[in-house]
């Protein structure tokens, strides 16, 4: 085992520093060693280090281990994650105790057994790599969550459908009921699915979102629960699965129409539950998750086909909400629309500019079959597009007419497109006739899972 980051060793004798550096180094360990207390936190002040090896007696005594109880507390000051174990010749219960409560991790005795005290380092090493890590990941996941914040400004829900939608959420999102969010592709269910875990008690948790269509069989468990080393051939390390990690927050299931039917008992178990065990131990874990899900799949359908579970249904959907397309929310179309405006303009810094009359005509007759997402892709085309500051009919480039034709009225669609804009709608398409089942979508285009998944990366296309 090697780490990036040395080990400090700091110990009054000569002899013993060697003999450690040596020891260590012969199991790949780099090392840094002083010899005082001083030293000590010098080192610490100008290098980070992976851990600290600490004798307990220094100059001032050989017994009461005061100076290296005081370096325990100067250390934790500088560097609250470093894991410390401590040495002393003098090893008693009580001085052990108190250099634990001091802030060691733990500690050995001189003379040392040498696959005790490698024991106890790579335990205390591997510890605080989690600590570290885990700090990582909850500074990143604020900095997201404050970055979700301030982009996505107020939910805009002025039309009548919408406020009905609006009502539903504000008596669901304080409670912690599983929510089953239906609707068509691009009308905007995972904005909204955000927006009910802010509502809630539980927004200043996780909210762990997971692509049930980007999840293959054999990794749900592992994706889901968790693994243990060994598990499975390239299960080389620990892993924490979703729901650990959203453990007190919102879960949010999307694309749930395409769960594996073999996975659904395992799901289900967790939600009745809240138990499971990682993959390769027996180990049960509790967890305490809201549960969220979307689709635009018809899982009444999929029942009858024995394709989805209907007591799984029962689980996730305790209340459902419906949300209308895009061409049922008129009065939402030019909000939305000055709205991602709004925001391209800021990301390409384009200043100033609006939308002509006949522009806002053109978006309130189209149909809008990508609904919100759709919008928002005109938009930014738009504003890219325009030559000047005012964004005319023409510079939306909505090519199928003002009665909003489908994609699938023919090769007058495609008239005047480049071969990847051919290439989007046809994806498009695929998705919207195979309700989201990417794999299914995949074999009417003739692509591997795969090579769709490089196009809807490409197109920046989210298939929800």
């Amino acid at each position: 085992m090697s780490t990036a980051a040395p080990i400090l060793i700091a110990d009054d004798q000569r002899d013993v520093l060697q003999a450690l550096r040596l020891m260590l180094k012969a199991e790949g360990f780099a090392t840094v060693t002083v010899a005082d207390p001083k030293e000590a936190i010098e080192a610490v002040r100008s290098k980070t280090f992976a851990a600290a090896l600490l004798d307990l007696n220094y100059t001032r005594d050989t017994t009461s281990g005061q100076e290296g109880l005081e370096l325990i507390a100067k250390l934790r000051e500088l560097d609250g994650d470093l894991p410390l174990v401590v040495m002393t010749a003098w090893g008693t219960i009580d001085l052990a105790v108190q250099a634990i409560r001091a802030g060691a991790g733990d500690f050995v005795e001189k003379p040392w057994d040498n696959q005790r005290l490698l024991s106890v380092l790579r335990t205390q090493l591997a510890l605080g790599a989690a600590r570290r890590k885990a700090n990582r990941l909850q500074a990143e996941n604020e900095m997201l969550k404050a970055d979700e914040r301030a982009d996505s400004g107020e939910f805009i829900a002025g039309s009548d459908v919408m406020r009905a939608v609006m009502s539903m959420v504000d008596r669901v999102a304080p409670s912690d009921a599983n929510v089953l969010i239906t609707g068509e592709n691009g009308t905007g269910k995972s904005d909204l699915v955000e927006l009910i875990h802010q509502r809630s008690r539980r927004a200043d948790q996780a909210f762990i979102k997971v692509n049930m269509g980007g999840i293959s069989e054999h990794l749900f468990e592992s994706e889901m629960f968790g693994h243990v080393r060994g598990a499975f051939t390239d299960a080389k390390a620990d892993r924490i699965g979703r729901f650990e990690l959203a453990d007190s927050g919102t879960l949010f299931l999307d694309e749930i129409g395409n769960i594996p039917l073999s996975q659904q008992a395992k799901l289900l178990r967790v939600l009745e539950d809240g138990e499971f065990e990682r993959v390769g131990s027996s180990r049960t874990l509790a967890v305490d998750v809201r549960m969220v899900s979307a689709t635009n799949a018809d899982l009444d359908a999929l029942i009858g086909e024995s394709r989805f579970r209907q007591d799984l249904l029962f689980r996730l959907n305790t209340v459902e909400i419906h949300l209308p397309a895009l061409r049922e929310r008129e009065d939402d179309i030019l909000r939305l629309a000055k709205r991602f405006l709004h925001s391209h303009c800021e990301r390409y810094r384009r200043s100033g500019m609006s939308l002509s009359t006949q522009a806002q005509q053109t978006l309130r007759r189209y149909a809008w079959p990508g609904n919100v997402r759709e919008l928002n892709h005109v938009l930014e085309r738009a504003v890219l597009m325009a030559a000047g500051d005012k964004i005319d009919a023409g510079d939306l480039q909505l090519k199928r007419g003002s009665s909003g034709q489908s994609e699938s009225s023919g090769g007058s669609v495609m008239n005047g497109m480049t071969l990847d804009a051919a290439e989007e709608v046809l994806i498009r398409q695929a998705l919207t006739r195979s309700s989201n089942n990417l794999s299914h979508a995949a074999d009417a285009l003739g692509l591997s899972r795969a090579a769709l998944y490089r196009r809807l990366e490409k197109y920046g296309i989210e298939a929800s």
